[in-house]
């Protein structure tokens, strides 16, 4: 069956019943593959779905994901009755998703929105910041016990290194020998990188409900005055540090540049992005953050960029298995781009410290 069948198959298990239009492939994330789905309504107009075919190698325990997003939206939807809010379609069965031999499909609403993968408007940096935030302030009272750990380990740095040193230790795709200079740079940062997992594990940083993909293009925006509308893709909603989804917005938002971005000398931290944004997320945490959140939320950000790199070369060293990629040296130009960014993260990290302390104080 070719794929135009195979989504109007899935759409009619979820119940859609309205005339198919066809569909269109939509450029989102380097996980899952993401389709617009297009039918007419009765009443002569257009409707659309997105429908995503979910990446069971990535994520191992699919129903576990969906159980955690169900449960997420529907208490971020009872806290906002009336508002946009992600919500998911369900199968006669009431399941939020079908499976259908190796593929797992889940469908939600098509939201007419605009997103962007880099952004120089401040404001529009200032407002996913503040989106972001009060994610996880709507989250703040939901119990993380009933969450699911999706990906074990995910934002474990410690299990991040480990998984590296397989990866050199088996080399399967034959690549370890180019590579030794990348190597040698994330092991000399080790210990800094590592930062949070050993705080936590020391019971020095809390567990909260988190995002843990705060891609600035996670978060859809008014197509008319580019307020903030929704925070999307919660395949990573569980429980974890604060630092983590501030570090990896940070890493992705404020680079100069995008994250695969082949011209290393080009890549750096955007001050005044890093400041705009922290502006927006603070003003919504600041006030529930503990002292030792405040003192490590700027080197979240080096953490996040350094784990992020690990996991670009295991990959590309295991011959590409998990992130999507368009060319042969695609997980390994990520890794240069992420490892560029942490060297000069570390040169600026005093100066991110200061305004982290400001924006923290303006706040409260």
């Amino acid at each position: 069956m070719d794929l135009y069948q195979k989504l109007l198959e899935v759409s009619r298990l979820f119940r859609i019943d309205y005339a198919y239009l066809g569909y269109e492939t939509i450029q989102m994330g380097n996980v899952n593959h993401t389709y617009k789905v297009n039918f007419r309504m009765p009443d002569g107009t257009s409707k659309s779905f997105l429908v995503q075919n979910v990446n069971t190698y990535a994520f191992r325990n699919p129903v576990g994901l969906m159980e955690n997003i169900d449960k997420v939206t529907e208490h971020i939807r009872a806290k906002k009755p009336g508002q946009l809010a992600l919500h998911f379609h369900h199968t006669a069965d009431r399941k939020t998703y079908v499976v259908d031999g190796q593929n797992f499909w889940r469908m939600t609403n098509y939201v007419p929105s605009v997103t962007y993968n880099s952004v120089t408007d401040l404001n529009i940096v200032r407002s996913a910041g503040k989106a972001f935030g009060e994610f996880q302030m709507d989250l703040a009272d939901f119990d993380i016990s009933e969450l699911t750990q999706t990906i074990p380990g995910f934002h474990d740095t410690r299990q991040r290194y480990e998984k590296l040193l397989e990866s050199v230790k088996q080399d399967k795709a034959g690549r370890a020998g180019e590579v030794r200079e990348e190597i040698d740079y994330l092991l000399s940062v080790q210990d800094l990188a590592c930062t949070l997992t050993d705080l936590q594990r020391a019971g020095e940083l809390p567990l909260r409900v988190t995002h843990n993909d705060t891609k600035i293009n996670n978060v859809l925006f008014n197509p008319v005055d580019n307020a903030a509308m929704i925070v999307i893709d919660l395949d990573t909603v569980m429980p974890g540090l604060m630092g983590h989804d501030f570090g990896d917005a940070i890493r992705f938002a404020a680079n100069f540049v995008e994250e695969d971005c082949r011209e290393t000398d080009k890549v750096g931290v955007n001050l005044e992005v890093f400041r705009a944004f922290a502006e927006g997320f603070l003003s919504m945490t600041a006030k529930t953050m503990t002292q030792k959140e405040v003192e490590t939320l700027a080197l979240s950000c080096f953490v996040l960029t350094a784990e992020l790199a690990t996991r670009f070369l295991a990959d590309y060293l295991d011959g590409d298995l998990y992130f999507k990629i368009n060319a042969p040296d695609h997980n390994l130009v990520r890794t240069r781009c992420q490892i560029a960014l942490a060297k000069d993260m570390q040169k600026h990290l005093p100066q991110m410290e200061k305004i982290v302390r400001e924006c923290v104080q303006a706040a409260r």
